[in-house]
């Protein structure tokens, strides 16, 4: 069962100091041959990384779940991450609510119908399609090659290892 949505604890101010205490996340849908492919990401609002995604054939609330558990594996979340996202119902669901508690992280959702309250995941989303084009692939498991490496060795051109050691440099000096 799905309840109410989070606040809005970012407020449209995506900057964040340090990685791990922001993260923003959306879903987006990929034709392919074989049915839709959804591919859920977690973006760091310090680094603009990828640090966590999900792929599937199915729109269910553990692709939302695999995402986040991504990120918290990949990265330290400090406690109180805001974690960010628009009101869809895998955002919304009962797994969902309990993965974040259960993480000592807090959930954020912008407003109905306002895309510019999670602009930066909408503008990667933007940036994927523009990068890996908006074709019908052939089968999941092209899409999902594509889309692997686009978010491991090509956003920005920069791994996102590389993303992270920029980020800790530029705070160093």
């Amino acid at each position: 069962m799905n309840g109410n949505p989070a606040p809005d604890l970012i407020g449209r101010d995506f900057h964040a100091e340090r990685p791990g205490t922001k993260l923003v996340g959306d879903i987006t849908y990929l034709p392919t041959a074989e049915g839709w492919l959804s591919l859920a990401c977690r973006l760091d609002l310090a680094t603009r990384e990828v640090v966590g995604y999900a792929l599937a054939g199915h729109h269910r609330a553990e692709l939302v779940v695999d995402a986040l558990d991504m990120a918290h594996g990949r990265q330290t979340l400090e406690p109180g991450c805001v974690i960010h996202s628009d009101r869809g119902s895998g955002y919304t669901s009962a797994q969902f609510r309990h993965r974040t508690s259960e993480l000592g992280l807090r959930r954020s959702c912008g407003r109905t119908g306002s895309c510019f309250d999670n602009a930066v995941a909408e503008s990667f989303w933007a940036l994927l399609k523009e990068e890996i084009g908006t074709r019908t692939w052939p089968d999941r498991a092209t899409a999902r090659a594509e889309v692997f490496s686009f978010i491991e060795t090509f956003f920005g051109y920069l791994t996102p290892a590389e993303t992270r050691q920029r980020h800790q440099h530029a705070r160093a000096a």
